[in-house]
């Protein structure tokens, strides 16, 4: 027994080295300080792909007798391809331990997951989501990853640190990503993200009625002598024919006796 966990603990640790010098493209993953049986990947989504720029982190967790058996493989962001926290039924995961191949390393496990991802074949711990959907995934997943969810909020939470399924606020993946994490809580202040919600906060900006009447905003007492103004030339209007009303009257009798006499000339 004391050899079989030398030889996975070498093994492990040698696999570690070799991502970490060559890491695969999109890919990074080390294990866990306190336990190299838990290892954390992070995937960025590729280009040319509804994942493009998303962020989407996971777990595999070894068996005891690896490599002789396969991990369990999460992922736990949302993406629209995976039910989060779930695990995946995969040729190169514990859902098939007899078709594993023990020449496999953590890399070659990884890079399958990511070609299985970015395809549409179907097994348990898959969902269906549209392009549209996994793009809207992948934009919120750095809040995602950093908040669970928006789970940082609850202060009243009993989810506690590693329960990620239930929102643990962040906690998991701040102690195993922390320069991420410091990342993704930058990128949410530069582009004002709602870390309630993971969406852009849109600025409030009322219009103002004011300069759609030429009327520079603020400026109550040119809008009151405006108004004034106004009302005096109808009243002077009004009083002008108050006043005239006999002479208004008189030239209209006057106006209507001269177009009849001038018919009264015309007729033979």
């Amino acid at each position: 027994m004391a050899s079989r966990a030398a030889h996975k603990r070498v093994s492990l640790t040698r696999e570690y080295k070799s991502i970490s010098e060559n890491p695969p493209p999109y890919i990074q993953a080390h294990p866990s300080e306190t336990n190299i049986l838990e290892w954390h990947y992070v995937i960025t989504g590729p280009e040319d792909t509804p994942y493009h720029g998303g962020q989407y982190w996971g777990t595999l967790i070894f068996p005891p007798n690896y490599p002789f058996a396969p991990p369990a493989i999460r992922m736990h962001t949302p993406s629209g391809r995976f039910q989060p926290s779930s695990r995946l039924c995969l040729s190169i995961s514990d859902f098939h331990p007899r078709s594993f191949n023990p020449a496999w390393e953590v890399s070659t496990i990884l890079i399958g997951l990511l070609s299985f991802m970015t395809s549409e074949e179907m097994t348990t711990g898959s969902v269906s989501a549209t392009e549209a959907e996994r793009r809207m995934y992948a934009a919120r997943s750095r809040w995602w990853n950093s908040t669970g969810g928006g789970s940082h909020l609850k202060r009243d939470s009993k989810a506690g640190k590693g329960n990620i399924k239930a929102g643990d606020g962040g906690l998991k993946f701040k102690s195993e990503w922390p320069e991420i994490d410091a990342e993704n809580w930058a990128w949410m202040r530069e582009n004002k993200i709602d870390t309630a919600t993971g969406m852009k906060m849109v600025e409030s900006n009322p219009a103002s009625c004011g300069p759609q009447l030429g009327i520079a905003t603020g400026s109550g007492h040119q809008a009151h002598a405006v108004v004034d103004a106004v009302i005096q030339q109808r009243e002077a209007g009004q009083g002008w024919l108050r006043n005239n009303k006999m002479l208004v009257v008189g030239g209209i009798i006057f106006i209507y006796v001269l177009i009849a006499r001038l018919l009264g000339e015309g007729t033979p």
